[in-house]
């Protein structure tokens, strides 16, 4: 490992003592890793001391501490603020890296954000995910702006595969040049905006389908939770990013269509929370007071209503050669497709 190559893993963390071992623990593994940063967001447990139990004494381990919660986006901004490395990765503080996973990003060429597949993984079966992740062939792609925000309008009825979910590895000079740092009023989406404005300042996006990230799917994850507040201020960096401009007419139209998808899911939550709090009469003066909103709100409504009468759908789990039930966020060819 050169200088040029060395990481720096920073990691939020918020009442994670029951598992952020076991992500600092994968990050100390990477040989390429220089420095682990992590960043205790106002816990009210043990989420410092569970880190630091994690530590192998090589020196390259540190725990920082916000005395209130300020949210994912700060802490992964004072972590960067606080580490040197050239090269910068995001590990959610229940997540962890599979081994191996730098020594094949860093050896894809051209690149200044470089992300890999991710495994979903029930939090029980994180060991057998761990040695049975399907082996995909190792092909890569530059993904441009239009791709990006295409892959980041999900579907009702479809799984989540937004690409926003990506965590890949930054040049820390790329965004120093382009000063670009994480928006911390989102709580929601901050990896999704980060990314749209990397793109538009002309950053080499690389993706390989092989996987070397494991994404734990927990009840009360963070991730699977946000406010309504959290979609109004998502759908607003959208627009901030339109006002800017110099966009392509291609992207500008995409990134129109993300806000709208955003901003319907919005007034359908923000109705539903009117009608929750005040009831029906307060729900609809709202839905009439807003009559842009209506669509939204109205196809929302139709759309729970018909789920309700649908029969439950059949869960396919694709095994691709590695453990059943195990979901990847990009579709690959397995190695053994081939043999």
């Amino acid at each position: 490992m050169t200088g040029s190559q060395s990481i720096c893993v920073i990691i939020a963390a918020k009442d994670a003592s029951s598992f952020i071992a076991r992500a600092v623990r994968s990050a100390l593994a990477e040989p390429e890793t220089s420095e682990v940063v992590v960043i205790d967001d106002g816990s009210s447990d043990h989420t410092g001391e569970a880190a630091m139990s994690a530590d192998d004494d090589s020196g390259r381990l540190r725990v920082l501490r916000f005395d209130d919660n300020r949210g994912p986006a700060a802490a992964r901004n004072h972590a960067i603020a606080n580490s040197s490395a050239p090269l910068i990765a995001v590990l959610d503080a229940d997540d962890f890296f599979l081994p191996g996973r730098f020594e094949r990003l860093l050896a894809l060429p051209d690149w200044d954000f470089v992300a890999d597949n991710i495994v979903f993984v029930e939090e029980g079966k994180v060991p057998v995910a761990a040695l049975d992740v399907a082996q995909f062939e190792p092909a890569s792609v530059l993904i441009g702006l239009d791709r990006f925000i295409e892959g980041n309008i999900s579907r009702r009825g479809k799984s989540r595969g937004e690409l926003g979910f990506l965590k890949p590895v930054m040049r820390r000079e790329f965004l120093a040049a382009h000063g670009l740092h994480y928006k911390e009023d989102l709580r929601l989406g901050e990896d999704y905006d980060v990314y749209v404005r990397a793109l538009a300042a002309g950053a080499r996006f690389r993706l390989s389908h092989a996987c070397g990230y494991g994404a734990v799917v927990r009840p009360g994850s963070l991730s699977g939770h946000h406010r309504t507040e959290d979609l109004r201020r998502l759908y607003e960096a959208d627009r901030s990013i339109l006002r800017a401009g110099g966009l392509q007419p291609g992207a500008a139209a995409l990134i129109r269509q993300h806000e709208r998808h955003i901003r319907g899911r919005y007034e359908l939550r923000h109705f539903l929370d009117v009608k929750k709090a005040k009831g029906a009469g307060a729900a609809l003066g709202y839905a009439l007071s807003h009559p842009a909103a209506l669509p939204a709100i109205a196809l929302g409504i139709a759309a729970d209503k018909a789920e309700r009468f649908r029969s439950p759908p059949v869960v396919a789990t694709e095994s691709y050669g590695g453990a059943a039930g195990l979901r990847y966020l990009l579709p690959a060819t397995p190695v053994s497709a081939h043999r």
